[in-house]
This record gives structure tokens, sequence and C-alpha cells, in this order.
């Protein structure tokens, strides 16, 4: 079942995402389907702790982008806008090199809140786990 809301492409998701910590941080969104968006992230100095493996906070950022762009696509976003209240992160395993890919699938799309599930990859194995809850608000006019 689609649970899009609004008009979404890979085109307008990385379009906006253009100079914000997404983009800084080389997050690209990838794959669209009918219930989950999908983002990668690289394992690079820009997201690597001096420990030399993939930072919480990397992890944690790709989780809220991901799960905040997927929200706001659940809405109609001409009235409303979802924002973070809550993220909790798992971290797994270590991740050293390469890319990791976020997932974003929903909980719960309720009319005030939404809760997503946030499941993080590197090379086919899960490496973390979130969980997203976001506040659905009217957008302040000018």
């Amino acid at each position: 079942m689609k649970i899009w809301k609004s008009e979404i492409s890979l085109d307008l998701i990385n379009k906006r995402s253009e100079n914000s910590l997404s983009d800084h941080l080389g997050i690209v969104y990838t794959e669209i389907g009918d219930d989950y968006l999908k983002a990668t992230m690289p394992v690079d100095a820009r997201t690597l702790q001096p420990f030399g493996v993939l930072h919480g906070g990397s992890n944690c950022v790709l989780a809220e982008s991901v799960g905040s762009a997927a929200a706001n696509f659940c809405i109609d976003n001409t009235k409303y806008v979802a924002v973070g209240l809550d993220i909790n992160v798992n971290h797994l395993r270590p991740v050293k090199v390469g890319s990791v890919t976020g997932i974003a699938t929903p909980y719960h799309l309720g009319k005030s809140t939404q809760v997503w599930e946030i499941k993080i990859f590197h090379a086919d194995k899960l490496s973390s786990v979130s969980r997203l809850t976001l506040a659905i608000v009217p957008h302040k006019q000018p």
C-alpha cells in the first residue's frame, strides 16, 4: 500500500537536501518504494570518529534525515510539516569503510505524530537500528 500523500521523487528529495547537514555528509536518496525510503551515506573522513569507525552521530543523522524526509511526504505538506521529537539509535556493529544504507519504514502514520523504523546496513549486514518519532505541526503563516 502506498503511503505517500505528496508528490515524491528522488530528484526532489535530493534537491531539498542541498546545502544541509545531509548534503555535507554525502547522504543521497536512492530508492522510493510503496512504503519505504532509502538513502546512502559514505563512510569517510566526514562520518568517522577518531578511532576510525563510523561515528554514532553519523548513524543518527542518516536515520533522522531519511525518516524525516519520508515523514514529510506522508502528509499534506502545503499545510503541515513533520519535525523530530525523539530518536533512539542502537549501534550493532562497527563500520570502517565503504558506505551505509538507511531504510525508513513507518510503524505509525497518525494525524499528530508519526513513528518510523530506520535500519542501517553495511554490506547487507544490519549495523544500526533506530526509532524516530515526529510531530505533525501546522506551517506557521507569515
